[in-house]
């Protein structure tokens, strides 16, 4: 794998935390705000968090109406999403295009909100889909323009489409000069960067240099940050010394191979994951979160672009409900924890504040944890299957090597995810009684950096409430053989 492959997951998110810095007086910086949580925080809770962060810009993955309500009026810029299951009905019917937009975009303008893009899909080129959108992005991008036209926002409200990187590389070399789109969509990417320029758009990619680290055990890790590189690429005079300056300009080239040097370029997602993986830690992502800040403040963008980088970091808060396809670290991209606390150190350059401020009037359940009995017998047959079910119905990507719980015992593993069901399912006495193995104890069983966090009180608490079942005898085989080698390994 060559340098420049720096490819991002969103399609199966995220989605997934938008950062637009333009430093200083410019266009301020904006987050990506995902929203796949058992508990999310109450929309008007994010908003005053984003305001009191003095961010300004913020990227939906969809157009969730209690969400945009809450932005109304708030000053913040806002891009909606249309996901990827939505673009074979818009490519299809000019009127279920304007029939979203009516909904999505124009009652929501006349409303206050400051709609600025409408994202038509995500990532929908990503070489894993094995062209599943082919047919559908262009006509559906096509359509949505067109509503947009007709109702008489397209001047206020853009298109584009949140591209994976791996919709451009370099031939195999490290040379971003090299760049040009991937062969077997070359000529709908000229289509689409065509159209774009036509309307006045701009091309948005996610580029995560995480993901670089995580594919190639050999990629040089001082490469995927900001500092410490010592060897440098020397690109007839322009040199780089981070993957994403490389991985931007291999962009640039690309465009400019195909007639369109000009286009403006949104990095649409870009950050650091901080758990589920022996390269996604607090460390890690503060050293590459506040080197990106760092980088780009002084408005010297990239070799190939001189100037101000309009970028979204990804992403504002861990989302415990993410597919984990990717890796367990897809759960943890955030700025912030899941209950709005702010993970580590970063100063965003937007605030007197030096550090992240936290989301306020935040509430707890009681503190109580479940975890593995004294009394219990670690060679108890319900062992194994009860922490398959625990861990198939909430969260268990903190176990594993490298990983933020990485050095509990045996027992520590189980009472770790017999507590993470306990959470998700609001502290129901029923979810936790795992047959003869487990208690309920108000003596917190953290152990270092490892967090048995109490779960926050959220709208969908009396959802989950009512759907929450005993699992004294959880019979759920399927489960059990899906996770059953990742527990025996924790075991």
């Amino acid at each position: 794998m060559g340098l420049l492959k720096a490819v991002g997951f969103r399609g199966l998110t995220v989605a997934l935390l938008f950062f637009n810095l333009l430093v200083g007086l410019a266009v301020g910086i904006g987050v990506n705000w995902g929203t796949q949580l058992t508990h999310p925080l109450p929309p008007a809770t994010v908003v005053k968090m984003l305001k009191d962060n003095g961010i300004q810009k913020v990227k939906l993955f969809d157009a969730d109406s209690s969400i945009l309500n809450a932005l109304s009026k708030s000053g913040i810029q806002v891009m909606v999403g249309i996901p990827n299951e939505m673009l074979n009905a818009l490519a299809n019917s000019v009127q279920a295009a304007e029939n979203w937009v009516s909904k999505n975009v124009s009652s929501h303008v006349s409303n206050g909100v400051d709609i600025r893009y409408a994202a038509v899909g995500n990532e929908p080129l990503l070489s894993t889909y094995n062209g599943t959108f082919l047919p559908t992005i262009f006509p559906a991008l096509q359509n949505v323009q067109s509503a947009l036209i007709k109702a008489g926002v397209s001047n206020q409200v853009k298109v584009t489409i949140p591209l994976n990187a791996d919709v451009y590389d370099s031939s195999g070399s490290d040379m971003p000069s090299n760049g040009d789109f991937r062969p077997d969509t070359k000529d709908l990417m000229v289509e689409i960067v065509k159209f774009l320029s036509d309307n006045g758009a701009a091309f948005t990619v996610n580029i995560y240099p995480f993901i670089s680290l995580y594919n190639d055990a050999n990629f040089p890790a001082d490469y995927a940050f900001f500092n410490g590189y010592s060897s440098s690429i020397n690109d007839n005079g322009k040199i780089y010394n981070n993957v994403f300056d490389a991985n931007h300009d291999t962009l640039v080239w690309a465009l400019q191979k195909n007639g369109f040097g000009n286009l403006s370029i949104i990095v649409g997602e870009i950050g650091w994951p901080t758990d589920g993986d022996r390269n996604a830690n607090l460390q890690y992502a503060q050293r590459f979160n506040q080197g990106f800040m760092s980088h780009i403040k002084n408005n010297a963008g990239t070799p190939m672009r001189p100037g101000p980088v309009d970028a979204y970091l990804f992403s504002l808060v861990d989302e415990d409900a993410k597919s984990i396809q990717p890796g367990n670290f897809e759960r943890h991209w955030g700025l912030f924890y899941l209950d709005g606390t702010p993970k580590y150190q970063l100063s965003l350059g937007t605030t007197s504040s030096n550090g992240l401020v936290a989301a306020s009037g935040v509430q707890y359940l009681d503190k109580k944890w479940c975890v593995m009995s004294p009394s219990a017998s670690l060679d108890d047959p319900q062992v194994a299957l009860s922490v398959s079910y625990a861990c198939a119905n909430a969260d268990c990507t903190s176990l594993g090597y490298g990983t933020s719980c990485g050095n509990l015992d045996i027992r520590g593993n189980i009472s770790y995810a017999f507590n993470s069901y306990y959470q998700i399912n609001n502290q129901l006495d029923t979810a936790c009684k795992f047959p003869n193995l487990s208690v309920i104890t108000t003596s917190d069983p953290s152990s270092g950096d490892c967090k048995f966090r109490i779960m926050i009180r959220s709208s969908s608490s009396s959802a989950l409430n009512a759907g929450a079942g005993s699992v004294e005898k959880p019979s759920c085989l399927i489960l059990f053989v899906l996770v059953s080698v990742f527990v025996f390994t924790l075991l």
